[in-house]
């Protein structure tokens, strides 16, 4: 079944055609957080997400464009969680930044792709997220981002850049 489908019969009130289109996303959407955000946060943020996605689906006017729509609620609530962050004091930020660098060290066995990529700004990660690892088209993902495609190409160019730099910083060649 298609998700247009599926959305139009949750829309009418069909749960089993709702807890199927979740079932359906729950990953992709939980990895696009995760990748944006750390693993604690990311589970909070991806909750966050499906409440948002079961109260604003009744109003869901074209039914085929609910993977762009789905990724727009899952950007926006990253961004919320990073604004609501980045407004706390001082003090509470640097606080933890010490344990943020403690978990890091930990995982030493992490790969290297996977450490360069959150090393990237925001917005260029999020664009490699969306278009290379959600597979999303550049214009959708120009929708969910709220840019041009020609931005969505310019900060893909960029961030293919910084990627390359990156690793070839670390010794590894791209």
């Amino acid at each position: 079944m298609t998700d247009e489908l599926l959305v139009v019969r949750a829309q009418v009130g069909d749960r089993a055609a709702l807890a199927e289109l979740l079932a359906r996303w729950r990953v992709p959407v939980w990895t696009y957080v995760r990748r944006m955000l750390d693993a604690d946060r990311a589970d909070d943020v991806t909750q966050e997400v499906w409440l948002a996605v079961v109260r604003g689906l009744p109003r869901l006017r074209e039914p085929g464009r609910f993977a762009p729509w789905l990724f727009t609620i899952a950007r926006r609530s990253v961004t919320d969680r990073l604004r609501g962050e980045y407004a706390r004091p001082k003090e509470a930020w640097e606080a933890e930044e010490g344990v943020t660098e403690d978990a890091v060290e930990a995982m030493v066995d992490r790969a290297a792709l996977v450490s360069v990529l959150s090393a990237l700004p925001a917005p260029e990660r999020e664009i490699l997220v969306l278009f290379y690892l959600e597979d999303l088209p550049v214009e959708e993902c120009a929708h969910i981002c709220r840019i041009p495609a020609g931005t969505v190409k310019s900060r893909l160019n960029r961030a293919r850049r910084l990627l390359r730099e990156q690793l070839e910083e670390k010794g590894h060649r791209p």
